[in-house]
């Protein structure tokens, strides 16, 4: 099934992005925080990805311990930043080749960005 999602990711990588796509968040799965919470992080993470100079399209994940493997290949192929949102103790086991990365600056401590992992590190 890995494979399969891999192979699916790829492919989905070879469609043509419109040219005048919109920076924006989508998100996936579901959150336990308030409406206003959770505004309040989607302005937080748009800020910032605005702030890096990044205006494209970013993708926002709610841990809640399901597989997204396939959309965040996706994303990764595309060239999409991918974040997370940890609901739990701790955030979803990692992607193969890849590890979440805290971001400290968020006053919650619960938002990990994807990063590749690099060999000798």
């Amino acid at each position: 099934m890995k494979y399969l999602n891999l192979a699916s990711a790829f492919l989905a990588s070879f469609k043509p992005k419109p040219q005048s796509q919109q920076p924006g968040i989508d998100s996936y799965g579901q959150t336990k925080l308030t409406k206003e919470a959770e505004q309040e992080l989607m302005e937080w993470l748009f800020s910032s990805l605005m702030g890096a100079g990044y205006f494209g399209k970013a993708h926002l994940f709610w841990d809640n311990g399901q597989d997204r493997e396939r959309e965040i290949f996706t994303a990764l192929l595309q060239h999409e930043p991918v974040f997370l949102y940890r609901l739990g103790a701790r955030p979803t086991p990692n992607v193969e080749g890849y590890h979440w990365r805290l971001i400290g600056e968020h006053p919650s401590l619960r938002v990990y960005q994807l990063e590749m992992e690099v060999e000798g590190d």
